[in-house]
């Protein structure tokens, strides 16, 4: 067995053994509570493009619906794709967008009742809302961006409430 213990951390980072190797946190005692955690990206085009993304006149048709679906599946995904996260029984998700002049943001809030937080699956979701946005948009805009992608509220847990 390894001598060096999953409960100590290399620097304070929770993911890093003492030796530098990467393991997946303990979280059995950690009580269980409500959690919520809320993220933002921004899709950034042109006018025009924004105006037909609005109203769902692209060629690839409704962008938004399609874009709201990937992020809920992607949410739920979350543990499949960052490899430390832990699997969580994710109870609501929502994704939500403010399409006006040339960006549409896109805001992900993930729910669960466990022991650990949401902030990888919030992220994760608004990540692949704007990736579905973009991928919708590209036939007319190839020069479309996606920015700005943060953490912008968490609830629950021991650390706390905070919101920027």
């Amino acid at each position: 067995m390894d001598a060096v213990t999953t409960e100590e951390n290399f620097h304070g980072l929770t993911h890093l053994r003492t030796d530098g190797t990467a393991h997946m946190v303990d979280v059995s005692g950690k009580a269980e509570t409500s959690r919520e955690a809320s993220a933002v990206a921004t899709v950034r085009s042109t006018v025009e493009v924004v105006s037909l993304l609005g109203s769902g006149d692209l060629p690839k048709g409704d962008a938004l619906a399609v874009a709201r679906v990937a992020g809920i599946m992607a949410a739920k995904k979350t543990p499949e794709l960052i490899p430390l996260c832990h699997p969580l029984p994710l109870s609501k998700v929502s994704i939500d967008f403010d399409v006006a002049g040339d960006s549409v943001t896109v805001l992900a809030t993930v729910r669960t009742r466990g022991v650990t937080g949401v902030e990888m699956e919030a992220l994760t979701a608004v990540s692949v809302a704007a990736l579905s946005v973009y991928d919708m948009i590209k036939a007319v805009d190839k020069h479309a961006v996606i920015t700005d992608i943060k953490v912008v509220a968490k609830s629950g847990g021991k650390s706390g409430d905070w919101a920027l």
